[in-house]
């Protein structure tokens, strides 16, 4: 029996345990009979996207506002990690080189907003990165909006937990990838948030960007309709 890495590291989460002891949880899920070979295949094949981070980082976002942040990445930093600079306990901070320098992008994992399901909500999306063509940088004259750009509407969002999103942030993204994130910066200058569902034409996303497609990752919350 094969496991995908990708569907193995959704059943691994973001816990705190060691990657052997939460694959051999994982293959009881799957089944006992692979538990030893999934377990094995963790220790091998498991990445710790967060021991590159980095805690230097550039200053130029102070200002710039909703934009595409095109890079590559350097770290995937989970909630609430104990070592690496500026912790956030609802967000995933994944950490790209744009140009010569490093910035942060902030990404919504959990819901802190009051009266609804905390769960964020995930849809994946292959499809040609609109206009303009990646290019290391900022770019401001790049709208993204999930219906008219990517013909997206809530009922594609799928609820997840905390740990759930987490990996599957930590999953889509390669150390070293080429991606572009729509964000909003502002206030911190080394920062951008507001990777989810905003206003008209300001969307955010993570998006990994091949040769031949790209790859979205689009975040909304419960009651937004779209």
């Amino acid at each position: 029996m094969r496991v995908s890495l990708l569907a193995l590291a959704l059943l691994l989460g973001c816990g705190n345990a060691t990657p052997a002891a939460e694959a051999t949880d994982a293959a009881s899920e799957i089944g006992t009979d692979v538990a030893a070979d999934v377990a094995e295949a963790a220790v091998d094949a498991w990445v710790d996207k967060a021991a590159t981070c980095v805690g230097t980082f550039g200053t130029a976002l102070g200002s710039v506002g909703f934009a595409r942040f095109d890079g590559t990445v350097v770290a995937v930093v989970p909630p609430a990690h104990p070592t690496c600079p500026y912790p956030n306990k609802t967000h995933v901070a994944v950490q790209i080189r744009v140009g010569e320098v490093i910035y942060r992008m902030v990404v919504n994992v959990q819901s802190d907003r009051s009266g609804i399901d905390p769960r964020i909500k995930l849809a994946t999306l292959e499809a040609e990165l609109p206009a303009p063509a990646w290019s290391n940088g900022i770019h401001e004259d790049a709208p993204l909006d999930y219906v008219t750009t990517l013909g997206l509407h809530a009922p594609a969002f799928a609820p997840k937990t905390m740990a759930e999103a987490s990996a599957a942030v930590d999953a889509f993204l390669p150390l070293g990838a080429k991606v572009s994130v729509y964000a909003s910066a502002g206030g911190k200058p080394e920062s951008a948030h507001l990777v989810h569902r905003n206003a008209t034409g300001q969307d955010g996303a993570i998006v990994v960007v091949g040769d031949a497609t790209a790859r979205f990752l689009l975040f909304s919350f419960d009651g937004q309709t779209f």
